[in-house]
């Protein structure tokens, strides 16, 4: 149990870190530029602490990623909105994960080549304590530069120096499966 829990939470955070370049709809959002991005992650109504971790990307690996999630986001979401705005661009969506759904709307504010926040509120219908559960998320993501000269492309560096590869999909798709 704590396994998967460990796994989903490591999961979920990369989805929101990664957010822009994971969503797919009759919009698409722009490819990051390549290179390493800081992404800072406060999450208030949740019990998942604020985090903040390193993504080493290239246009090709954010593509992949939009790939190898759209069919997980396609089989758990029966809404994935994205409209371009004056200022970025917005999302909705609702998702439906273990029986629990998930309403969101974000805010995507800045650019893919130096900067952009995104603000983001979820009601879900059933919280970690059986009640609905209220959320606001505020990722900031900050282009630093050319990726260090020991990483790849899809590297993502998780607080405590923790690395993985968002290419390995398959494993993380095995850490999510319920514990038999």
């Amino acid at each position: 149990m704590t396994r998967h829990l460990l796994a989903s939470s490591v999961l979920g955070c990369l989805v929101l870190a990664a957010w822009p370049c994971l969503t797919a709809g009759a919009q698409e959002l722009p490819v990051r530029k390549a290179g390493l991005w800081e992404m800072k992650i406060v999450k208030t109504g949740s019990s998942v602490p604020d985090m903040a971790m390193q993504h080493c990307t290239d246009a090709t690996t954010d593509k992949d990623m939009a790939n190898s999630f759209s069919p997980m986001v396609k089989q758990v979401c029966s809404k994935q909105d994205i409209q371009k705005t004056a200022t970025g661009y917005v999302t909705d969506s609702v998702c439906s994960v273990a029986g629990i759904s998930v309403t969101s709307h974000a805010d995507i504010v800045g650019d893919f080549n130096s900067a952009y926040t995104v603000s983001s509120t979820s009601h879900s219908d059933k919280g970690p304590s059986g009640k609905p559960l209220d959320t606001t998320t505020k990722i900031e993501a900050k282009w630093l530069g050319a990726c260090k000269p020991d990483q790849k492309a899809g590297d993502i560096i998780m607080p405590g120096g923790f690395k993985m590869n968002i290419k390995d999909m398959e494993k993380l798709k095995g850490l999510i499966q319920p514990a038999k």
